[in-house]
């Protein structure tokens, strides 16, 4: 490897060059991925609900709708209001009064269903629908043409709504991201550094290799806006401590080979690939972890940063030498004296007191284990996103006016009896929180004549298979109310007929709630044996596993129990995401200390001397790396507007310092008590002799 090493750093412009001319690709990829802002279109494809959504594409041309509450304006203004709408492209119908009968007709004449449906007090309501599903470009483009049209009395509500302002919001926040993560790592390594340039350095490759993981999104054809908020930040975050080894390697041997840059850059190459390889293994583990579950996020940001730690790793080791190569007497003329003063004898006064540190963990470990398995979560996607957004105002309107708060939509073979649709429609309105049910066969109720029911009515709410009605629903989505309704409503359908389905936001909302709950139990488990096995491998280890995984997951209880406590609700997102990244991403602090630990054991140092030597030597490397993570997550967490990303990127940077405290508090007292078990059940921490008289 060191040859490879001597070879890239002799060829360092032909590396840096290349790192420039690949950005074009990269930038053009960009430009053609697609951002997917609607997280229910990654629930699982088996879901009757999404085999639901579409079946109303496919049958009734439609996968998206809206409602437009109207305030304060007579019908006959309403009327072209809504022959506005209908000429909006992608807007397949809108249903208003004027669909049930003539405007001069008086409201009291139509079926009183249809009339709490459409009016209320001074306001009035149309269902728009829409020919594309809900996060479609052509739905949010139908849905902002739609707001330029209606006035101030005006306001539209729906999922796409929501999705529109989700994109808008994260369109106008992202670039803000990377600018804040950059400037805060900036101020943390220009203090922590002995060089002003070197952290700029840094950030150039790091944000080369974010570039080229972003471009290289082209092939997965489309990535979340999560996965794009989160990357740039994360990748930042993780892989910076793969540059602070590379230069601490490079200064070193630049001591060992005076006046021979080239050779010591190789010697620098050979040793941080080697060591970063071990710590990104863990990293990738974690991310690859999410690729298993079956909401489909986990997959787009597990292969996402996976993908960019792996491109993380190949810039450090090819394009980073080769930049500090070329500007090294840049480098030389702008060193100071690093700001972070010595800290050996806060060192020694951590491993000296090992057991009060012991202790401070068995009594938080209960808290935080409780707190951990009762923080509460929400899945209802617009309480991640500011109430004076435009579809939340829509949203508190329609439930303000019409006591609305979600329309399910039921899809019923067209062979179903009248007869026994009436009946089922009937036990329907019965069922808690329901305000009315809306179908054809309301429509044509003995108290309206046919004459009085446009055509094109009937053919709007019925295709060559299917049926839809339309059941209105006080309950807000992801409340236990909903849910319990939910399913009531499905029982009754299903008893009827087999083939009948519940969609919509809230059963599909229902479904993200289950899915996603057995996701988070498989996710934890599936990471934490990854990582469990890499660490035995690496360590030869049976117990090094237990007490690295443990201490580490001991901070993600600990920071997942601090909302708990706090009273506040995560988004489901944070709760099964957090604890994969901060075990893949923290537990090489860990891995640090126990390597150089492992060594002074080798070199036949007493358990006191070695961990004392471990801690000492990785102390800094680990607040550097715990302090530049935390930088690199903490100002889009105080910054972002959308909670769905500032509460995680709040555990993360949380995250990073609990572990780094746990790491340098916590795991050295553990291999202070624990120093025989370890020694006698892993290979590599006794001396040969001592070894080979153990065997005898």
């Amino acid at each position: 490897m060191v040859k490879v090493g001597k070879w890239i750093a002799k060829h360092r412009w032909v590396f840096f060059i290349l790192g420039l001319l690949l950005l074009v690709p990269s930038l053009i990829g960009i430009a053609k991925t697609r951002i997917n802002y609607d997280l229910l279109s990654y629930l699982p494809d088996s879901l009757e609900t999404v085999k639901g959504q579409d079946i109303m594409v496919d049958e009734f041309g439609t996968g998206a709708f809206s409602m437009v509450v109207v305030e304060n304006m007579e019908n006959k203004d309403v009327q072209k209001l809504e022959e506005k709408i209908e000429g909006i492209e992608h807007v397949k119908d809108v249903i208003w009064y004027d669909d049930f009968a003539d405007i001069s007709v008086p409201e009291s004449m139509i079926p009183k269903d249809i009339r709490e449906m459409l009016f209320k007090g001074d306001a009035t309501m149309m269902l728009v629908l829409l020919d594309d599903t809900t996060s479609s470009d052509t739905s949010m483009q139908a849905v902002s043409q739609m707001r330029k049209e209606v006035g101030e009395q005006c306001f539209i509500s729906g999922m796409t709504g929501i999705v529109t302002d989700i994109k808008n919001l994260s369109l106008k926040e992202m670039p803000a991201y990377v600018v804040i993560a950059a400037a805060l790592c900036l101020i943390v390594l220009g203090l922590a550094m002995e060089s002003f340039v070197v952290p700029v350095l840094f950030l150039l490759s790091i944000g080369m290799a974010i570039l080229y993981n972003f471009g290289s999104n082209f092939f997965l054809g489309e990535i979340s806006y999560i996965t794009q908020a989160l990357t740039a930040v994360l990748q930042l975050g993780v892989t910076m401590d793969y540059s602070i080894f590379l230069l601490n390697s490079y200064e070193d041997n630049k001591k060992r080979f005076p006046g021979e840059k080239e050779r010591a850059m190789g010697h620098a190459i050979a040793n941080t690939f080697k060591s970063v390889i071990g710590s990104s293994v863990t990293t990738i583990a974690g991310f690859v972890a999410l690729c298993f579950m079956t909401f489909k996020l986990g997959m787009n940001i597990g292969v996402v940063m996976a993908k960019g730690v792996v491109i993380g790793v190949i810039c450090c080791v090819t394009l980073l030498p080769s930049m500090i190569l070329i500007f090294d007497k840049v480098i030389e003329k702008t060193k100071h004296r690093a700001l972070i003063p010595n800290l050996d004898k806060v060192s020694d006064f951590i491993t000296g007191h090992y057991k009060i540190w012991i202790v401070v963990f068995l009594v938080l470990l209960l808290p935080a284990i409780y707190g951990n398995n009762h923080t509460k979560v929400y899945y209802n996607i617009d309480k991640s996103l500011p109430k004076s957004l435009e579809s939340n105002v829509a949203n508190a309107k329609l439930q303000e006016d019409f006591q609305m708060n979600n329309l399910h939509m039921l899809l019923l073979p067209k062979d179903m009896e009248s007869k026994e649709k009436t009946e089922m429609m009937e036990k329907i309105e019965h069922v808690d929180g329901v305000k009315w049910v809306l179908g054809v066969d309301s429509v044509l109720g003995p108290s309206v004549p046919e004459s009085m029911i446009p055509k094109d009515l009937t053919s709007m709410l019925k295709s060559q298979n299917y049926e839809m009605e339309f059941v209105c629903s006080t309950y807000k989505t992801a409340t236990d109310e909903v849910n319990a309704q939910i399913s009531k409503i499905n029982d009754i359908v299903k008893s009827y007929d087999k083939g009948a389905m519940v969609i919509g936001e809230a059963p599909l909302t229902k479904d993200l709630a289950d899915v996603t709950d057995v996701d988070l139990k498989n996710v934890n488990i599936i990471s934490i044996a990854a990582i469990f096995i890499i660490i035995m491998l690496v360590f030869k280890s049976i117990s090094l596993p237990v007490i690295l995984v443990s201490v580490i997951e001991f901070a993600i209880f600990v920071n997942m129990a601090i909302p708990y406590y706090q009273g506040i609700s995560l988004p489901f997102v944070a709760s099964i995401v957090i604890g994969t990244i901060q075990l893949g991403a923290t537990v090489d602090y860990a891995i640090l200390m126990t390597s150089r630990y492992q060594k002074e054991r080798y070199r036949g140092k007493d358990k006191k001397t070695a961990i004392k030597i471990a801690h000492e030597t990785s102390m800094k490397s680990i607040l550097i790396s715990g302090i530049s993570f935390f930088a690199a997550t903490f100002g889009v967490s105080v910054y972002s507007k959308v909670d769905m990303i500032g509460s995680i990127c709040t555990l993360l940077s949380r995250g990073a310092i609990i572990s780094t405290i746990v790491v340098l508090l916590v795991l050295p007292a553990m291999f202070m008590i624990f120093d025989k078990v370890i020694v006698h059940t892993s290979i590599g921490f006794l001396p040969k002799k001592e070894t080979n008289k153990k065997n005898v």
